[in-house]
This record gives C-alpha cells, sequence and structure tokens, in this order.
C-alpha cells in the first residue's frame, strides 16, 4: 500500500456514493480527483424520493417479491413494469434475480444488507456535521398508510413479521391520522416508522457536497470516463491517477467490462412528478400509500411523487403513461399539490441479488469500485464512502466487505 497521500485517487462518478467517497478519501489526506460529466444533477441521487431507507433490510430478491409479481404489475394498475420490447434486457437479469432468490442467498443477503444499513444514519450524521449543514439531515421518520380497513390490517400484519433492523414501527397517533387525512381522505389506517428519515433538500444538499469537496482539496474534471487496461492495471485517458475507483451507478458496467468484470447490472427506473408545496405541510415525514405504491415528500418549496420500478435498457425513451399515472394518483388520493408538473426519470443502478458491488478488483490491482445501490443509494452513500475510504487506506472497514464483493457474480 503507498504512503498515505503520496499517489492520487481517481473516482468516477459524481452522485451521492462518488460524493461520499471522495470526501471520506480526502478526510483522510489523501490527493482525490472526481471524473464526472453529469453536470445537470441527471443521476438517480438528486430525483430519488429523499428518502434514508434504514427500513429495507430484507433484499427484494425474494421469494415473497417473486409472488407477488403478478399483481404488482404497471398492466394491473402496479407499479412494476417489464416491458415486452425490453424483454432481451431484463430476461436475464430476472433469471439471474430468481436465482438469488434461494432462501439459503436471501437469508446470506440479509444479514450483509442488515450490517451495512445499521451503519447508515450514523454515517449520514457525521457527513451533515461536517458538511456543516446538519439541517439537511431529518430523522422524524415517515408514514405508511392504506386506503381501507382490510388493507391496513393486512399491511400492518405484513410489516410486524418483516426485518426492519434497527428501525422501528408504531401505529399512528390519533393526532397523526387526523394530518394524514387532512392530506388525503383515503387514509383509513396509518403506521409511523422511527429510525429512518430524509433529506431535507437534494439541491442543497448536492451544493454542500460540492462546497465541501473544493474546500478539501478535491479537483473535478468533467469527463465522460473511459477505462484502459494493461499489464493488470487500469488507467483514464485523460486523468493522471494511480489507483481509481468506479462509483459511476448504472454507467459501471461497461467501465468494469474494461477490467474483465462480466457485471449483471440493470438500470431499474423510477419516474417522479414535482409540484408547488404550498399546501403541503412543511414538517409532514415522507408518507407511503402502499397502495398505490407511491412516496410522497416534501422538500424544501416542492413536494415529490414518486414510484415505479421499471426494468429496461438505460438509453430506452421514458414512458409518459407513468407521469400520467402519477398525476392521476395526485388527483385520485385528492392531494394538496398544486401543478404545473414537472417530470424527471432516473435509472436505479440494481444487481440482481439487490447487494451493492463494493470492493477490490481481483483482475486490475488498482481497481476499486462501489455501485449497484439499488433503492438504497441514498441512504447508504456516506457509509459506502466509509467503508470504501477504509479499503483504500488499510483501516479496519466498519462491516466486512465480503458478501459485496463482485466475484459472487
Amino acid at each position: 500500500m503507498p504512503q498515505r497521500g503520496s499517489d492520487r485517487i481517481a473516482v468516477i462518478g459524481g452522485g451521492i456514493v462518488g460524493r461520499s467517497i471522495a470526501l471520506a478519501l480526502a478526510g483522510r489526506g489523501e490527493r482525490v480527483v472526481l471524473v464526472d460529466d453529469m453536470r445537470d444533477r441527471s443521476a438517480a441521487s438528486w430525483g430519488n424520493a429523499g428518502h434514508i431507507a434504514t427500513e429495507q433490510v430484507a433484499p427484494l430478491a425474494s421469494i415473497a417479491t417473486l409472488r407477488s409479481v403478478p399483481r404488482r404489475l404497471f398492466v394491473r394498475g402496479g407499479a412494476l413494469d417489464l416491458p415486452p420490447g425490453q424483454m432481451r434486457a431484463w430476461a436475464p437479469f430476472a433469471a439471474r434475480m430468481l436465482a438469488a432468490s434461494a432462501p439459503w442467498r436471501f437469508r446470506a443477503g440479509l444479514a450483509a444488507l442488515g450490517g451495512l444499513l445499521a451503519h447508515a444514519m450514523p454515517a449520514w450524521r457525521r457527513l451533515a456535521t461536517m458538511l456543516a449543514r446538519p439541517d439537511l439531515l431529518r430523522e422524524d421518520g415517515h408514514f405508511v398508510v392504506w386506503p381501507d380497513d382490510a388493507r391496513a390490517r393486512a399491511g400492518k400484519a405484513a410489516w410486524a413479521t418483516t426485518n426492519i433492523g434497527a428501525a422501528r414501527i408504531v401505529d399512528a397517533a390519533p393526532d397523526e391520522l387526523q394530518r394524514l387525512r387532512a392530506l388525503s381522505p383515503q387514509v383509513a389506517g396509518a403506521i409511523r416508522f422511527g429510525g429512518s428519515g430524509q433529506i431535507h433538500d437534494l439541491d442543497a444538499l448536492a451544493m454542500a457536497l460540492d462546497d465541501a469537496l473544493a474546500a478539501a482539496g478535491v479537483v473535478r474534471h468533467p469527463l465522460s470516463a473511459t477505462l484502459v487496461c494493461r499489464d493488470g492495471r487500469i488507467t483514464i485517458p485523460g486523468v493522471v491517477a494511480d489507483r481509481i475507483v468506479v462509483a459511476a451507478g448504472i454507467g459501471a458496467r461497461p467501465l468494469m467490462a474494461a477490467a474483465g468484470h462480466r457485471v449483471p447490472l440493470i438500470a431499474e427506473r423510477g419516474y417522479h412528478i414535482r409540484g408547488s408545496a404550498t399546501r403541503w405541510p412543511a414538517a409532514m415525514p415522507p408518507v407511503v400509500f402502499e397502495d398505490p405504491s407511491i412516496i410522497v415528500t416534501r422538500y424544501a418549496d416542492t413536494v415529490q411523487v414518486a414510484g415505479f420500478v421499471e426494468l429496461s435498457r438505460l438509453d430506452a425513451a421514458p414512458d409518459p403513461r407513468k407521469w400520467d399515472r402519477l398525476e392521476r394518483h395526485v388527483a385520485d388520493l385528492a392531494l394538496p399539490i398544486d401543478g404545473p408538473f414537472t417530470r424527471w426519470m432516473g435509472a436505479r443502478p440494481t444487481l440482481p441479488d439487490y447487494l451493492p458491488a463494493i470492493g477490490r478488483s481481483t483482475r486490475a490491482d488498482n481497481l476499486f469500485y462501489a455501485f449497484g445501490h439499488q433503492h438504497l443509494g441514498l441512504t447508504l452513500g456516506p457509509v459506502t464512502g466509509e467503508l470504501v475510504a477504509a479499503l483504500l487506506t488499510g483501516e479496519a472497514p466498519v462491516v466486512d466487505p465480503a458478501p459485496f464483493d463482485l466475484d459472487r457474480f
């Protein structure tokens, strides 16, 4: 291992994971260059639900998820879309997910993901403190609501038997139910999660991270990176660096291929709309409407409605029917969100077992990686930064990275 600070590390990817890694390394005295060409913040990091989902311990690669597929399909009014025209993209992924859903693999994934999520909120607190922006992190939990008593009973029973790690669940108090029913008359029952949280303003978070990176001396390269492998070492044309970290989200697949890694990463695309927050309570935590599978989040001056899991090619055109359906959900639930709505679509980088890939390449001795965080990129960004920094500097990692090794595929 080179002496700390004696060489240069390039981090490819400017989402929450890449920025967190760059900051964690710079905080340990490393010379860091951040390579990122997404100046418009189009990555999933900046369009997500803002939810720090410490409760999502159970990997989605599970028998329970597979059994739920028929009723969740988009054509039946659900949030899951497997576009027939994209079958060549999602069919191989689906086959791998089926294999990853075997009970023994699910149990191993549950233990691995649970261990990582246990450190997620403490890592966020440390990052918010380092940014001098504790106001960006809210630890008010979130609500899950249902439109009638029968579905509320079934939903509460399901959550009661779900492993939610360090999070906790209580029935919504009468005054909380009253506040929720003021948002929508279609709230018959609700639970409140503790131990989860949200980011108050994603744009402000991105700016705070940029300021911290600049203050830490991190050099920015607005470059679309490519990798070249020669004699077991990786280089980035146009960038001088001794060690390289691929944290490029959905863009990691072609980059890792240059080192000989076949990465079964798919674009799991999500959609959101945003409207005016004038009539939405400023102190309301995120609200999950389990039927129709949307999450509503109040940001600084907007309210966002997000949903859908669309397995597709990254370059496929957006499906405007999904934005239209989100707007119908707003109308059907009578939510106090005013248009006109802005529309966004982004790709969650997802691996078949729904675990991230974090580790060191076995095919190029100066290559490290951290990607594939599926729905948990925002949640796990800071703790991933600390874990990768430990791998590169020889510190003891907060969790064993072995379950996240890419060679598991």
